[in-house]
């Protein structure tokens, strides 16, 4: 029997990138999902109950997880590191506020089991993250505010558990997530999305900041999805990364963005703009010791996108931007 059939299960952020194929992921399972969401209801899956819930407000929250067996929090402020330098409040307030409310509100609602999405932000710079190795050093400067404001909420779990008694929270640290309902706005998107749209949308030329060296962990929101429900099955309760384990450069993404396109821009890599930090991938044996693998390749999980992208460019303005909505 699936786990989660007959489930109440509550997902905020139940509208974006991973949240759209964790919901359809629960549903087809037979859980009974509830989204909270800011976006426009038409990208909620039809099956789902929504409800719009401003989450930094805490009876939204209490309203939003009664009555819920199981709660997956995944709402958050996604965007660029240029946009966390020049707008770190619009990460750091609304994350506090959302990520605290959101646990303690489960808590006095008794969901059997609670999600909490952190952030790969929460590390130090290294070429490769560890997750026992988070509390002996601080996040790194560029992602200072999103990764000590993720930091809370982990600790705000660690609370629960000495004082409560309570065990039943999950806590994941996805690598850098892309895919379909990503955030495509040109002016704080992530490199994938930003890429996608960018030269889909006819750049030519291709301008890419640095020299495309630098090594990134990237992971399809399909397999963030996937992990997360097997995380909740396997009631596992330590701190989990979710991501590839592989190294993927700057130049290898533009690189499959460019050879699935019928009309090929130039590329132009401006060098006299910052590349970050040389390399920076997870170590996901804590991941596979669950039974975790990702199943979607880089060059798959691009192409889907880039397919998503061109047929869904009617609705990419219709989700939640945050940076728009608190100038």
């Amino acid at each position: 029997m699936n786990f989660f059939r007959d489930k109440k299960v509550l997902v905020t952020g139940g509208t974006g990138l991973i949240g759209r194929p964790l919901v359809r992921m629960l549903v087809e399972g037979g859980a009974n999902v509830r989204i909270v969401s800011l976006d426009d209801p038409e990208r909620a899956h039809p099956q789902a109950e929504f409800l719009r819930l401003d989450l930094t407000k805490f009876d939204n929250c209490l309203k939003a997880c009664e009555g819920q067996d199981i709660v997956f929090h995944l709402a958050g402020i996604k965007g660029s590191p240029k946009m966390a330098k020049e707008k770190p409040a619009s990460f750091f307030v609304p994350t506090i506020l959302f990520n605290t409310n959101m646990m303690e509100a489960a808590r006095l609602s008794d969901a059997e089991w609670f999600l909490y999405t952190s952030t790969v932000g929460v590390y130090a710079p290294a070429e490769v993250f560890h997750e026992d190795d988070v509390w002996k050093t601080f996040p790194s400067e560029n992602d200072k505010f999103a990764g000590w404001a993720k930091r809370m909420g982990e600790l705000q779990a660690e609370a629960y558990r000495i004082q409560y008694g309570k065990n039943n929270i999950s806590i994941i640290r996805p690598a850098n997530v892309y895919g379909p309902y990503d955030n495509f706005d040109p002016e704080n998107a992530m490199v994938i999305p930003s890429l996608i749209k960018r030269a889909m949308d006819g750049e030519n030329p291709l301008v890419v900041w640095g020299d495309g060296t630098p090594i990134r962990d990237f992971i399809h929101a399909e397999d963030v999805a996937r992990g997360m429900m097997l995380t909740v099955e396997k009631k596992f309760s330590k701190p989990i990364n979710l991501g590839s384990g592989k190294g993927c450069s700057i130049k290898e993404i533009v690189s499959i963005i460019v050879e699935n396109m019928e009309r090929k821009p130039e590329i132009v890599w401006d060098t006299s703009k910052p590349s970050g930090d040389k390399k920076r991938l997870m170590d996901i044996e804590r991941a596979r010791s669950i039974g975790f693998e990702p199943n979607i390749s880089i060059e798959e999980g691009i192409r889907g996108t880039m397919r998503w992208y061109a047929e869904h460019k009617e609705i990419i303005g219709k989700r939640y931007n945050v940076f728009r909505e608190n100038k």
